[in-house]
């Protein structure tokens, strides 16, 4: 009887150690679902951590892979795992590149996981497109405004361009071969910039001058001696000049000679000097007749009027009369009185006294002709 309780008793604990592990292994027993990138699997396991689950199903994580729940944590039947693949991306903004790690699977989410800031950018690739896990390349251009002065005009330019070489073609500006510009066409732009851009342009200008004409002289033994006579007359000539300008925004900043001809040759003037000696000089006597003798009293006269001096001169009068030249003339004088002599002189106002009144032609001293 005893003996038999015994076996009763054994197999009353085995029993209960069956239940009590049956129970243990549902207990463990769990259904997993791993969501790789949105692709989702569904596990069964035992395991009772994250990263035990992931080991056991031979999914490897890496370092820039981003899992959720945490790794250490456990696992209950129906737990989710979610794990998002790390993916390099070669990111250029403004010219600067960068590599940044993401786990978006698209380039909108890329951008925002890399912390750039969706304000005026241009991206180089469709924002909808996929990020591969390999990795790719993505270049921002930021949109900045520049001011260009060209043309007497400033024009305000908002562009993502990478250069200012683009942004001027993105705005339909055009830089000419001899055009200056400020700012190198592949700078890169920033907000702010000023660039100045000035027309060069060039030209020609022809100009004249005059070529004064030379003189000279030949001997003529056919004139007298001190006579002069143009054999040739002189002529200016024409020195014709080009120069080479040179303008900025239409201002001329340059004017450089570049050739000079003579279009036009002076002509010289040659003068002709007479070389024939001058005859000699026949010395003619002229002789008058004496003063009247009427007794009239005229160096008195002379002495009066010009102190008796045949050469005297006291404009418009001249002589020992003073004689206007024209009256000289009138009585058959020539040249002026004062180079006639004394008894021309008196000869001549005799006459003059003999046809007109002699108070007006001496109405001062005209009286001492009677004393």
């Amino acid at each position: 009887m005893r003996s038999r309780l015994a076996v009763v008793g054994v197999y009353g604990v085995i029993t209960v150690a069956l239940v009590a592990g049956t129970t243990a292994f549902i207990t463990l027993d769990k259904h997993v679902s791993i969501s790789v990138d949105g692709d989702v699997t569904h596990v069964r396991t035992y395991a009772t951590s994250v990263d035990a689950v992931l080991h056991r199903a031979g999914v490897a994580v890496g370092p820039h892979d981003v899992v959720t729940p945490a790794a250490s944590l456990r696992v209950h039947d129906g737990s989710t795992i979610t794990i998002r693949r790390g993916r390099p991306v070669m990111l250029t903004t403004d010219g600067v590149t960068r590599q940044v790690w993401v786990t978006a699977s698209d380039v909108e989410q890329a951008l925002q996981q890399a912390g750039v800031e969706d304000r005026g950018i241009v991206v180089s690739a469709d924002r909808s497109a996929r990020v591969p896990l390999s990795g790719m390349s993505l270049r921002v251009d930021t949109v900045h405004t520049v001011d260009v002065h060209v043309d007497g005009v400033v024009h305000s330019v908002a562009s993502a361009q990478s250069t200012i070489g683009d942004v001027l073609v993105e705005a339909g500006i055009e830089v000419g071969a001899t055009d200056e510009i400020s700012t190198p066409l592949e700078t890169r732009p920033v907000d702010g910039m000023t660039v100045f851009i000035v027309r060069l342009s060039g030209g020609q200008q022809l100009e004249t001058a005059a070529i004064p004409f030379t003189s000279s002289t030949v001997a003529d033994p056919g004139s007298l001696v001190g006579t002069k006579r143009i054999v040739q007359a002189g002529r200016n000539g024409t020195l014709a000049r080009t120069y080479q300008l040179a303008f900025a925004d239409g201002v001329q900043t340059a004017k450089t000679l570049a050739s000079e001809q003579v279009s036009v040759p002076p002509v010289p003037q040659i003068i002709a000097i007479g070389t024939k000696p001058k005859p000699k000089p026949v010395v003619k006597v002229v002789s008058f007749p004496a003063p009247a003798a009427d007794g009239l009293n005229w160096p008195a006269l002379a002495r009066c009027e010009s102190g008796g001096r045949p050469n005297a001169v006291r404009a418009p009068f001249y002589g020992m009369y003073q004689f206007m030249v024209s009256t000289w003339h009138a009585v058959g004088g020539t040249g002026l009185p004062s180079n006639a002599s004394a008894s021309e002189q008196t000869y001549r106002a005799q006459l003059l006294y003999k046809r007109s009144n002699w108070r007006t032609q001496w109405p001062v001293c005209g009286r001492y002709l009677f004393t």
